[in-house]
């Protein structure tokens, strides 16, 4: 073999294991920067080819898959019983929608009250974001007989359903500050107060559990 070819070859190789190497490094210096952060209070030594190869941080790994699997089927159900929108129900669907789901909001409205449109749109806005509560609408015309029921007297009225029992009831914007200019977030504060929403983390933290 040509002296000059085996020499290029032999540099060629050399300069891969550099790289191969500097991946390496590249690797073990991102995790010591993940452990640092975790942990920033504490000052030990390391090693990192250890670290790489931790079966706690295996298992950790593995846990946070099967949280996410749990989490993604969870939101598959969710949507199945209608979940993720704000949708229109009829009074023969109200008792099936307000018994399948453990929380359910539901808005008594008249289409012709401005007040009613108001409210239409920012319960449609939190519907999008709090997916464990399903949020439904029943035009209270044809609806006389949950109406009388449920002795909805003034609208809007938006009732807070908790495995199909009413536990709560928003009657016009009384709990809101009385005008009609109120943010969503008064209305989603409200509705965290009450418990039939719930935040992010605790929704994360919940369904963390629920896979173990």
């Amino acid at each position: 073999m040509d002296p000059d070819s085996v020499k290029s070859t032999l540099s060629n190789l050399a300069f891969g294991n550099v790289m191969a190497a500097a991946a390496r490094d590249y690797q073990k210096e991102l995790w010591a920067q993940e452990k640092a952060h975790a942990s920033s209070s504490v000052h030990e030594e390391v090693d990192l080819d250890e670290l790489m190869d931790d079966p706690e941080l295996e298992k950790l790994h593995a846990d946070r898959i099967a949280a996410l699997k749990k989490e993604a089927e969870k939101r598959q159900e969710l949507k199945m019983k209608g979940h993720g929108e704000y949708r229109e129900i009829t009074e023969a669907d109200f008792l099936g929608e307000v018994t399948a789901s453990e929380k359910v909001i539901c808005h008594f409205y008249h289409r012709e009250f401005y007040r009613c449109k108001i409210m239409d749109k920012h319960l449609k806005s939190l519907a999008l974001k709090h997916f464990s509560t399903k949020f439904v609408k029943l035009d209270a015309e044809n609806a006389p007989f949950f109406v009388a029921k449920l002795g909805i007297k003034t609208l809007p009225c938006v009732i807070l359903f908790r495995k199909g029992v009413a536990t709560e009831r928003l009657v016009g914007f009384q709990d809101l500050g009385g005008k009609d200019d109120f943010p969503t977030r008064k209305l989603e504060l409200y509705l965290l107060k009450k418990g039939n929403v719930v935040t992010q983390i605790t929704l994360k933290l919940h369904l963390h559990h629920c896979s173990f």
